[in-house]
């Protein structure tokens, strides 16, 4: 089929179809006519999709009929149910789809975080060339805990909120590099490490866990949970598989930004404990405990409810009559 000459042929019935839908108030002859245009359309699409499915032109009839069944049928979904599905089904199927990048984030991070730990950590040559040895003892004995005690405890958690999204945000925009989320785990995971390794040296390996841990669980997966995102999106341009190239990454790339959107009130989460539970007076084990309570409820919402969905079809992608998905693929 000719794809131009298909255009130029029926693009006055789709131009007239869309007029139609964004009229506010139609007579019976325009409702006549919408429901004529729209069952044609209808068959336009099909005709695409079976022939030569080029991607914008199926997107946008499957946008152009989708709008005017909702206009023929006058459906109207409340915002609470999109808000529902978007949270219970849209977002843990995207979060599971991107559970081997994100593993392989963790394991770049972790291997950079227990390196320059053991690094720093044993070889004292080393941690005076990063930090002078005074800077060191006040790290260890006074620095690394007064942070969290720095403010009023809402304002310092909106500083870590605010700090953790634009990382987070870094690891998403810039995922399709392949490049920027590898940096930005290795600097992360060397900054920790350091800490770690400085701490550790002075005999402050305790106060670490208790003061990172409780915040830390949640916060530092939520970063990987960005950055593996991104990363699959630039696998989908390398390897898109059996669909086109551009279709795979715009695919990928829908799915990237639900879970953008979703990783934001995680991260607010991370920040409250942060701000109100790590440098509180409970007992180091119980805010421990609530650092892994939470911790534990996103893995079984990204990886429990996520394969539940995962398994009923759901990708966390747009609907198929909203973007057009159905290509023909190769193999």
């Amino acid at each position: 089929m000719d794809t131009d000459a298909f255009i130029a042929v029926h693009r006055p019935q789709w131009e007239r179809l869309g007029t139609l839908t964004r009229t506010r108030n139609l007579d019976a002859g325009g409702i006549d006519e919408l429901i004529s245009l729209y069952q044609e359309t209808s068959t336009h699409l099909s005709t695409v999709r079976s022939t030569n499915p080029d991607p914008a032109l199926t997107a946008h009839l499957s946008l152009l009929v989708h709008r005017a069944r909702l206009r023929i049928t006058g459906a109207r979904t409340p915002l609470w149910k999109h808000a529902r599905t978007f949270l219970w089904e849209d977002l843990p199927a995207a979060l599971y789809a991107a559970r081997w990048t994100v593993a392989l984030a963790g394991g770049i991070f972790l291997l950079a975080t227990v390196v320059s730990g053991l690094y720093f950590g044993l070889d004292p040559v080393a941690r005076g060339l990063v930090l002078p040895e005074a800077a060191q003892r006040s790290l260890a004995q006074r620095d690394f805990v007064s942070y969290y005690f720095e403010g009023e405890a809402s304002g310092f958690a909106a500083q870590v909120w605010t700090n953790n999204a634009w990382i987070t945000v870094q690891a998403v925009v810039f995922g399709a590099t392949g490049i920027w989320p590898v940096i930005m785990l290795l600097q992360n995971g060397l900054n920790i490490g350091l800490s770690a390794g400085v701490m550790g040296a002075y005999g402050g390996l305790d106060t670490l866990f208790v003061y990172l841990l409780p915040h830390g669980l949640l916060e530092i997966t939520a970063v990987l949970v960005g950055a593996g995102a991104g990363l699959r999106t630039f696998w989908a341009w390398v390897r898109p598989g059996p669909l086109p190239r551009l279709w795979a990454l715009s695919r990928a790339a829908r799915a990237l930004v639900t879970v953008a959107i979703g990783l934001v009130p995680v991260l607010l989460i991370s920040g409250f404990i942060e701000a109100f539970v790590t440098p509180s007076s409970l007992p180091p084990a119980v805010r421990i405990a609530i650092g892994a309570i939470a911790w534990i409820a996103f893995l079984v919402f990204m990886l429990g409810r996520g394969r539940q969905v995962h398994r009923q079809g759901v990708t966390g992608d747009l609907s198929e009559e909203m973007v057009g998905d159905s290509v023909a693929t190769a193999g």
